[in-house]
């Protein structure tokens, strides 16, 4: 997933996350301070929440409550219950799937009263009012998150010292190296990133045999079974007999298939947008990831600027402004560091695209040195064949803050007498993984086992 190194020196306190859904916790904070709230005593309605009335509108302002449920999975069951098009449903960001999650969602032309009436198990849908513009990325802030790291096999004294350690040397460095968390990539079954990068080399044929027939151990043993049938038969219309009814992106493309055998292109469409992007966005954040871990590999440091650096601007809310970007010269780079030690400026890497230029200097190498490895270039992310989901490019922090972090005091685990259990609290910026903040704690040897 190219994430290849740790940024901080401290001994990992192992330990498991996610042993039980309501074990990670996420809330979603918009920019005008409004929280998505799981416990419906704390509702965020007296709040104004985006300007929202009892007034109608086009848009139905909500709080969406799931728990262990992929977002867009939650969102096409929704638009069922209600009989409209998924596109109907806005939201600012992905959630967690193995998670219990509050985020605020739009729904266009609904009632309060339509909302009521939706029954999806672990789905809670409450209505807030009507606002005049759709929830989207633009007016999230961030994530609130509450964590239980379970079967940690250290003492009381170990585990809070060793998290002291990790969080004050984050600090020291600007925040957590601002990977791409595993989950982006499919942490069960991490293949969403090559799925991207076989379409951004135009072969769709292998794209889609590598989205629909590449198995993996960690999967369950209907569906390995299937895929690797598939693998050896290619025959579409008689996988869509033995796939299982849970994996319904799959079962899309396969009914496409069945009908026209060699439209690869087509079955991808068959595909919801965001899903289409999402393969593409996976690869852009594996080679993000590189050319952060290669940054942190060669010792450069990540809260100083090098010449050849990009550098972004830090509005006021701490969110940063990847559109008012610099690059790093002799002339001002005692300028912009200076901005970045105050706050205003951060290093930031660039997220490939057909519009976007690779940094500079030593930073540059790096990552032309990567790209050369992949064989891909800036201009394969421009696809002919799905000009929908080309992609310019931007740029991505090197880091981002850790806000709020605190901790409980360890406990005894309940499941297991001899180990301890902690709960740790914080707030990241939105496109931010908690996971990442984990992985820097808690060191895990197997990601799958220890639940990223």
């Amino acid at each position: 997933m190219g994430i290849e190194v740790y940024a901080t020196h401290s001994a990992g306190i192992g330990g498991i996350i996610r042993e039980n859904v309501e074990d990670f916790v996420v809330e979603e904070i918009l920019v005008d301070g409004s929280k998505a709230q799981i416990d419906a005593s704390n509702t965020s309605a007296a709040h104004q929440v985006l300007g929202c009335s009892m007034v109608k509108s086009r848009y139905l302002l909500c709080i969406m409550i799931k728990r262990n449920w992929d977002t867009l999975a939650a969102i096409k069951n929704i638009a069922a219950q209600l009989s409209i098009r998924m596109e109907k449903i806005h939201i600012g960001g992905i959630k967690d799937a193995k998670a219990l999650t509050a985020q605020h969602v739009t729904i266009e032309d609904v009632s309060a009263e339509q909302i009521d009436r939706i029954h999806v198990k672990d789905i809670v849908i409450r209505p807030l009012g009507h606002c005049r513009n759709e929830v989207s990325a633009y007016y999230l802030l961030g994530n609130g998150f509450r964590i239980h790291i379970k079967a940690i096999d250290h003492s009381e004294k170990v585990i809070n010292k060793t998290i002291t350690e990790t969080v004050g040397q984050l600090a020291d460095l600007g925040g957590i190296p601002n990977f791409f968390g595993h989950q982006r990539f499919g942490t069960i079954r991490p293949i969403t990133h090559l799925v991207g990068k076989t379409i951004i080399k135009k072969d769709f044929k292998k794209a889609t045999m590598l989205f629909l027939a590449r198995p993996s151990i960690y999967e369950h043993p209907s569906s390995r079974r299937a895929r690797r049938e598939l693998q050896a038969t290619q025959d579409f219309e008689q996988a869509l007999k033995t796939f299982p009814k849970q994996l319904r992106y799959e079962r899309c493309m396969l009914r496409h298939l069945a009908n026209h055998q060699d439209d690869f292109a087509g079955a991808f469409r068959t595909l919801p947008f965001k899903l289409r992007v999402m393969f593409i966005q996976a690869y852009e954040s594996y080679l993000f990831n590189k050319f952060l871990s290669g940054r942190i590999e060669t010792r450069l440091p990540l809260r100083i600027s090098e010449v050849g650096d990009y550098v972004v601007a830090v509005e006021r809310s701490g969110l940063a402004m990847p559109t008012i970007n610099r690059v790093v010269n002799l002339e001002n780079r005692t300028e912009i560091n200076n901005s970045i030690q105050a706050g205003k400026t951060r290093l930031a890497i660039p997220l490939i695209g057909f519009k976007q230029p690779l940094s500079r200097g030593v930073q540059g190498e790096i990552e032309k040195q990567i790209l050369e490895t992949e064989n891909v270039s800036p201009e394969d992310f421009k696809i002919p064949n799905m000009p929908e989901i080309s992609t310019r490019g931007s740029f991505r922090t090197a880091t981002t803050p850790v806000n709020s972090f605190s901790m409980d005091e360890a406990q005894y685990d309940s499941k297991r007498p001899k180990s301890h259990d902690v709960a740790v609290s914080f707030t990241l910026y939105r496109g931010s993984y908690a996971t990442v903040l984990l992985r820097e704690i808690m060191k895990p040897r197997d990601i799958v086992k220890q639940g990223f």
